[in-house]
């Protein structure tokens, strides 16, 4: 359960660019959380936090790399 409420909140860091490194951040802990439920007692609940805590990590990196690269290519001007 609490690996996909770390997905859903990576996710949610997305929308706002400068939480992505926040986002990368909860959306590990949430893949670690969900891996140690799954080999616990495999759920659902627990596959859905693993995949939506793997989408944010990809969606929160490219975020924080697109951040980054605007913020730099302002700092040129």
């Amino acid at each position: 359960m609490a690996s996909l409420v770390l997905g859903i909140v990576g996710l949610v860091c997305v929308i706002f660019a400068y939480t992505a490194f926040l986002g990368m951040i909860l959306a590990i802990v949430g893949i670690v959380l969900g891996t140690l439920a799954k080999n616990e007692q495999p759920s659902s609940m627990a596959t859905a936090g693993i995949v939506l805590s793997i989408v944010a990590l990809g969606l929160c990196a490219v975020a924080l790399v697109a951040c980054v690269s605007c913020a730099g290519a302002l700092a040129a001007l």
